[in-house]
């Protein structure tokens, strides 16, 4: 049966998308806590990203590509299930359910528009032009200054709110999909079944701190040009 045509091959395509999608912000982190090495780290980084020219944009365009699907498929998912669902329950149990697991669809649209504006701030640069790091003057070794550009942005209050909301966005989403990964696949047993949602909970409060540490440690003026 073609997975896009039963429920349970859309399940499977989610979580495999997820989980791709996992490695991709697990990557993308580690070069974004490169800005507390200072400009020699983070500009290095980006000028390292340039240099391999058009297969930067390829693996973007991939990325991009999973995203589409993952969050098509979730909103179809989501969709089947109200469809099932049409009538609320006069009393509703949440047995086994849980905010983050209630929310998942909200919280992908949320990531979808933060994903937009985030290419538009950092990747094509347009929606702070005064300090994109195209119009600022190059650093001490020649190369864009992206530290700086950084740092600027974070430091407008506003700027710094809707990436902490992003993230937390990515927290609640985190929180219950990789949990839902696990199960999707049948990984995990009764006894095996807390350990897994721990871990889950885990990995989802580490990428959470971290990402997060970016705009409040520069908010905060722990990290300046």
């Amino acid at each position: 049966m073609h997975l896009t045509q039963s429920t349970v091959g859309r399940k499977l395509l989610m979580a495999v998308t997820g989980l791709l999608l996992v490695g991709f912000i697990t990557m993308h982190l580690l070069g974004n806590l490169s800005v507390f090495a200072g400009p020699d780290g983070i500009n290095a980084y980006a000028e390292h990203l340039h240099d391999l020219g058009p297969l930067v944009w390829f693996f973007r365009l991939i990325m991009l590509a999973l995203f589409v699907v993952h969050i098509t498929l979730g909103v179809q998912l989501s969709l089947e299930n109200r469809t099932a669902t049409p009538v609320n329950y006069s009393i509703k149990k949440r047995m086994k359910t849980t905010f983050s697991s209630e929310s998942m669809l909200y919280t992908g649209l949320i990531l979808l528009a933060f994903l937009i504006y985030h290419l538009l701030h950092f990747t094509f640069q347009l929606t702070n032009p005064e300090i994109s790091a195209h119009n600022l003057p190059l650093d001490a070794a020649m190369r864009p200054d992206v530290f700086t550009m950084v740092v600027l942005s974070f430091q407008k209050v506003f700027v710094s709110l809707v990436y902490i909301v992003g993230m937390l966005a990515l927290f609640l989403h985190l929180n219950h999909g990789l949990s839902s990964f696990v199960q999707t696949f049948g990984l995990n047993n009764g006894p095996s079944q807390e350990k897994v949602t721990l871990g889950g909970k885990l990995i989802a409060v580490g990428f959470l701190l971290a990402y997060i540490a970016i705009p409040v440690l520069i908010l905060a003026r722990f990290v300046n040009v």
